[in-house]
């Protein structure tokens, strides 16, 4: 059985890969089960290609440029098996993330996704926290987008996100938004099914001058207003008409 890493990468994040290839070959999963790494590059340039890492277990694909979620999405082309992990190409997975987000859902069938806790990575090596999150534990359809629309950011991070791929599928991968793609992609798996939160953290999410939730045009007034609101839109239609995914 087979786990899929989908990573979106340009050509600024893609010396970061060969440090989130590490984490995932550091990962150990139970037997009969195995992870294959999808790397989509947003674009076509001669920048990326050396990064990747020469591995039967990694697929490398590019294609015109459109935005990471764009990216992610034409990637699940390449995704095979039940399960779904995204890792940002300039972010690393802690030891036993992979494992614990598989023994989740394998033991309850009822949760579409698991989420866990995350560690910003700073230039000089240490690690923060962040000062909110749940409890470990499920978190009921709409919880998440409750947080959200009480304090504007979600309550978990949308880079920690381990998804059954028929899920993901079925609505339609991430959002075809400029950025806060993957948070409108959680609010929807949100409105429809359970998730899970494990506390441990599962994720070490890199600060560094290149990225692109640290450039002006990500908190522009104007195209932050419609993000949020499409984003609440969807995922109160979803909540509305009750789908079951």
């Amino acid at each position: 059985m087979r786990i899929t890493i989908i990573t979106a990468v340009h050509a600024p994040s893609a010396r970061f890969l060969p440090e989130a290839y590490a984490s995932l070959c550091a990962q150990e999963l139970p037997g009969g089960w195995e992870w294959h790494w999808v790397i989509q590059e947003d674009g076509r340039t001669d920048e990326v290609r050396p990064y990747v890492p020469d591995d039967r277990r990694v697929t490398f694909r590019q294609g015109r440029p459109g935005g990471p979620g764009v990216a992610r999405t034409i990637a699940l082309a390449h995704a095979i098996g039940p399960y779904v992990k995204v890792l940002d190409a300039d972010d690393l997975l802690t030891p036993g993330a992979l494992a614990r987000d598989l023994a989740a859902l394998e033991a309850d069938p009822a949760l579409g996704w698991a989420t866990s806790r995350a560690l910003d990575r700073l230039p000089d090596g240490s690690t923060v926290g962040f000062p909110d999150g749940p409890d470990e534990g499920p978190l009921a359809p709409g919880a998440l987008l409750a947080h959200w629309k009480a304090h504007a950011f979600p309550q978990v991070v949308p880079g920690t996100l381990f998804v059954r791929r028929e899920l993901l599928l079925a609505l339609g991968g991430w959002m075809a938004l400029p950025a806060s793609e993957d948070t409108g992609l959680l609010l929807a798996l949100d409105a429809v099914s359970r998730g899970w939160f494990t506390a441990e953290p599962g994720l070490l999410y890199r600060k560094w001058e290149g990225q692109v939730t640290g450039q002006a045009a990500h908190v522009d007034t104007v195209e932050r207003a419609a993000r949020i609101a499409v984003t609440e839109a969807r995922a109160l239609a979803l909540a509305e008409f009750k789908w079951d995914c």
